[in-house]
């Protein structure tokens, strides 16, 4: 078996700033963000990024500098969630209620605006939380990672491992399901029917 050329070459030492703590932190709400809606768990999904985060730090001498570490653990988050799911783990836990939390405040209650519009707000909220929720995980990833994480194409690509074009296609499928299912719960009928 032949090494590939990147791999032949002695390890450079990493610049000083370069320590894995400074690469992973900036990363860690963005991780826990896409484990989140992937898991559907709050408890679960630190699960992941715990694993995710133990992973890559094992892994952090193999990772070869000047490449893109974003893209490099974002694929080990996405590895570490897939093993979670196959065999018996392979099952969706379904919540059966909504979990709340009286100490958390609608960041939109602070900003002084009127109740209608704080309303408003919360209710396009949930609503395109609803749609994200319909969307299969092929599509919620990519969308996740393109309009959330701001990763480009070509990053969503190595995160995934597919390519670019299956990444576009992904991108707009998944925007087109949004829009038709929030075009679908804002439909004047809709509103009447609640």
């Amino acid at each position: 078996m032949t090494l590939l050329p990147w791999r032949r070459a002695p390890r450079e030492e990493r610049p000083a700033g370069q320590s894995f703590e400074e690469l992973a932190m900036p990363l860690l709400p963005g991780l826990y963000n896409l484990a989140r809606w992937l898991t559907r768990d709050a408890v679960e999904a630190e699960d992941v990024v715990q694993e995710t985060l133990l992973k890559a730090l094992r892994g952090f001498d193999g990772f070869a500098p000047g490449t893109n570490f974003k893209a490099w653990i974002f694929r080990i988050l996405r590895n570490t969630f897939l093993s979670s799911r196959s065999g018996l783990a392979a099952t969706r836990t379904v919540a059966l209620e909504e979990e709340l939390d009286g100490t958390m405040i609608p960041e939109s209650a602070i900003d002084r605006e009127t109740p209608e519009l704080s309303l408003l707000r919360l209710a396009d909220r949930e609503a395109l939380e609803q749609a994200l929720r319909q969307l299969p995980p092929p599509l919620l990833e990519v969308v996740l990672l393109c309009d959330v994480e701001e990763m480009k194409y070509r990053e969503i690509a190595a995160v995934l491992e597919i390519p670019l074009g299956t990444v576009m296609s992904r991108i707009a499928r998944a925007r087109a399901a949004l829009r038709i299912s929030l075009e679908a719960e804002n439909a004047p009928g809709r509103k009447a029917a609640r």
